[in-house]
């Protein structure tokens, strides 16, 4: 089967570039291995300052019913299992799909933080008790306690409390390679001061804008009650870390210890917390395999949450004709996504013939609004992020080797 655009991973990013494309007369299909439309949207519910809630599950519904509309070709539950010269394109359950354009939107996975005991029964990622409780309105556990402090374990937080289930606190991760300034009081003030905008109050919204300067983050990570500060009604820990997760065939306890003000455990002062869950919580990082894979170029860029494909202002990789967007380009909001679907679907479209390249200057500039506008920002330094990947396609095409941004 020929099409013009293949897209794969039917997230905000790959619907919204299926939809774009075909809107312009492109004869597309999507390919997602979920049985449903919406990858991470189906579980996000947040509300906004001055705009409400978002739900992502309505969200997704909307976005599948304009693919319908559109005349995409959806195949759901479906794996692709290799992209081959020529853009053909391989699915697990035998079809061979070939496009002149193919666009990756393959998302972002989490970070796991090992701790001991956490491969025990009830102890899972922060974002899957996020889809049990949104998508799928299952309860994880009855007393949960969320290890890691960050925009997504903060949203989950609130959403747990919401559906009824008793948050005992949300609890910095204990010093190891893998949770680095997680695990840091200061370094964790730092990161939250760039969420200040979208906090629950006025107290922590003036201490977030405080929290901008070093030495407020130096003297607030010292004075920060250790009996933590109430945020949605749920206490927050920046003065305590989970030594570890205990039970005998399931979740039962943690181990809880004090912590200085540059994040050392106090352990003679554990305390146990009874609890039948526990949510880890160590960021998101992109996807890239299947890019890597196809030929694509990557560069590491810790602002933007790991390896990312190399990309130019249309969302176009080094392989031509294969394009990107969504969180594979750098961990960013919903909206964001959805505004490089609409760029890189008009982008292909405008290779095709179809429309103008005025457009996809027009889709650039309302990408652009949408990182102005990110209400939640995921990676603390995104600016300069998304700086030193231009300077990297730029370096690249001018002297045709890869230019890595971090060593």
């Amino acid at each position: 089967m020929k099409y013009d655009l293949i897209v794969i991973g039917a997230g905000p990013a790959g619907m919204s570039a299926a939809i774009k494309a075909a809107s312009y007369g492109a004869k597309v299909a999507i390919i997602d291995e979920n049985p449903s439309a919406g990858g991470k949207l189906l579980g996000q519910l947040h509300k906004e300052p001055k705009k409400g809630w978002w739900h992502g599950r309505k969200i997704a519904q909307e976005l599948e019913a304009n693919l319908f509309q559109a005349g995409v070709t959806l195949f759901q539950g479906k794996e692709v299992w290799g992209i081959y010269p020529r853009r053909k394109v391989l699915v697990n359950s035998g079809e061979k799909l070939q496009a002149e354009h193919v666009l990756i939107a393959s998302g972002a996975a989490e970070k796991a933080i090992p701790i001991p005991g956490w491969t025990l029964p009830g102890v899972m990622a922060v974002g899957a008790a996020q889809t049990l409780t949104n998508y799928h309105r299952i309860k994880p556990g009855r007393k949960v306690a969320i290890i890691g402090v960050d925009p997504l374990s903060l949203s989950v937080a609130q959403q747990l409390k919401m559906a009824g289930i008793h948050v005992v606190g949300i609890f910095l991760p204990p010093d190891s390679v893998c949770s680095k300034d997680k695990s840091s009081p200061s370094q964790t003030i730092s990161y939250l001061s760039s969420m200040a905008h979208a906090a629950p109050n006025l107290f922590f919204k003036i201490g977030g804008d405080l929290a901008k300067y070093p030495f407020i983050q130096h003297v607030g990570a010292k004075f920060y009650p250790r009996i933590g500060m109430r945020i949605w009604g749920i206490p927050l820990y920046l003065r305590k870390t989970v030594l570890e997760i205990g039970g005998a065939e399931q979740v039962e306890h943690i181990k809880v210890v004090p912590v200085s003000q540059e994040g050392i455990p106090n352990e003679n002062r554990i305390k146990t917390v009874d609890v039948d869950c526990v949510c880890i919580s160590g960021g998101l990082y992109p996807l890239t395999e299947l890019a890597c894979a196809a030929g694509c170029e990557s560069v590491y860029i810790k602002e933007l949450g790991g390896h990312i494909p190399l990309h130019s202002p249309e969302m176009e990789t080094t392989q031509p004709g294969i394009f990107v967007a969504g969180n594979i380009t750098g961990i960013e909001s919903a909206k964001v996504a959805m505004a490089q679907g609409d760029l890189a679907g008009t982008a292909v479209a405008g290779k095709l013939g179809l429309v103008s390249y005025k457009l996809i200057d027009v889709a650039q500039e309302n990408l652009t609004e949408a990182r102005e506008d990110a209400v939640i920002t995921f990676q603390q330094n995104i600016v300069a992020g998304r700086e030193k990947s231009q300077q990297c396609w730029k370096d690249y095409n001018s002297k045709g080797v890869k230019q890595y941004a971090d060593s």
